[in-house]
This record gives structure tokens, C-alpha cells and sequence, in this order.
């Protein structure tokens, strides 16, 4: 966890300093990350209340952006469906990409309630660390969201998901996936992440049938 603890730091510096830019109070900007913790849909959220959207319009656009989120607590059920209460929703709360990509492919029998527990932790208070200083800096730096940090994203998520792409399925999934962004943002085409995710997903759950079968 430590390695992607640390390529998420100009991230959580960009939502702390984004968040003051849009004109939260910094006990605001420091909530989104203690309780909302989800650096996209932080993102998303900052710039679309800086954009003056509609409540109902974050709450949905969030709603698309962490759906993925779903999918993971799913493939955990099997691993933490016995545990007591304050685990499960312990666990869940800091069930990020990160965490997922960590603990997510272990079997019943190598899952550690315990690792997880202090992975999660500890990104959650780098992530948390990071907002903080973004904060302060977001006063005395203008315009922190021109520097490139938003880099750090693309950098998180790909050194996720590359060590996973295994397998036709996968591979077919992610290539699916980045096709449609692509054309997506050439055409300016509304909902591309969600039009690439679900694309992709498809295209890998056919895949794997035509594999099995």
C-alpha cells in the first residue's frame, strides 16, 4: 500500500486546494475527504459545485463515478460475510481502488482481516494528510489545479490496473474500455467514462462465456 499511498499524494493535495478554490471552508474541504474519501468523485464534485450544478446533478454524477465501488464489495462478500458488523462496514468504508487492488485477488484463506484493516488505514490517513496540506497550500499557491498534479490520477489508476491485465477477458476488457474513452473524447461525447466503463465490462463478461464455453 505504501507505493500507491505515496502516488496519491499530489492527488490529495489537488482536492484539498481544488475544494478551497471552489469556495469550501476548510473544515468543508477536509470533510470531503474525511467523510465522502473518494478522490474522483471529490473531484468531479468540487468542480461541478464551482460550475454551480444542482444537488441532484452531483448526487447522481457521484453516484455513476463510485458505482464501481459496488462491484468490488461484491467480489469481497465472500470474504468478510462472516465477520461481525463493525468489521464489515469498517472494511467497507475504506474499500477504495487501492485497497481492492491490494486484497482483492487474495483467495478466502489469505485474506487477513487485520492487513486489510491497516492498508486501508494507513491510505486513509495519508489521503486525509495530503487534503490537509492542499488545503493551506490551496491559500498561498493560486491556480494549483494548472501545475499537473491531476497526473497523479492517471498515474494512480494506471499502475493499478496494469499488473492485473491477465487473461483474454481482462485484456479485452481494458482495450475495450480504452477504445470508447478515446472516441468518446475526440467526439465530445457526454458520459464517456461511463459509456467506456460499461463497454468494457461487457466486452470482458462476453469474452470470458465464449471462453468457458
Amino acid at each position: 500500500m505504501t507505493p500507491l499511498s505515496i502516488a496519491v499524494i499530489p492527488w490529495g493535495l489537488l482536492a484539498g486546494s481544488y475544494a478551497i478554490e471552489s469556495g469550501l471552508s476548510m473544515w468543508e474541504s477536509q470533510a470531503l475527504s474525511a467523510i465522502l474519501f473518494a478522490g474522483s468523485a471529490q473531484l468531479v464534485a468540487t468542480g461541478m459545485l464551482k460550475a454551480g450544478a444542482s444537488l441532484m446533478t452531483m448526487l447522481i454524477t457521484t453516484f455513476f463515478i463510485t458505482s464501481r465501488h459496488l462491484l468490488y464489495s461484491v467480489s469481497m462478500r465472500e470474504k468478510v460475510r462472516y465477520m461481525p458488523l463493525r468489521w464489515r462496514l469498517s472494511l467497507g468504508f475504506l474499500l477504495t481502488d487501492e485497497l481492492f487492488a491490494i486484497v482483492g485477488h487474495q483467495s478466502e484463506k489469505q485474506f487477513q482481516p487485520w492487513y486489510a484493516l491497516g492498508a486501508g488505514l494507513s491510505f486513509y490517513l495519508c489521503w486525509n494528510a495530503a487534503t490537509l496540506v492542499g488545503i493551506f497550500a490551496g491559500q498561498y499557491i493560486p491556480n494549483m489545479n494548472e501545475l499537473g498534479l491531476e497526473f497523479a490520477v492517471a498515474a494512480t489508476f494506471i499502475a493499478i490496473v496494469v499488473p492485473n491485465i491477465k487473461g483474454h477477458p481482462v485484456i479485452t476488457a481494458v482495450a475495450v474500455s480504452l477504445a470508447l474513452s478515446v472516441l468518446c473524447a475526440h467526439f465530445n461525447i457526454e458520459g464517456g467514462l461511463i459509456i467506456a466503463s460499461l463497454g468494457g465490462m461487457l466486452a470482458g463478461f462476453v469474452t470470458e462465456k465464449g471462453v468457458k464455453s
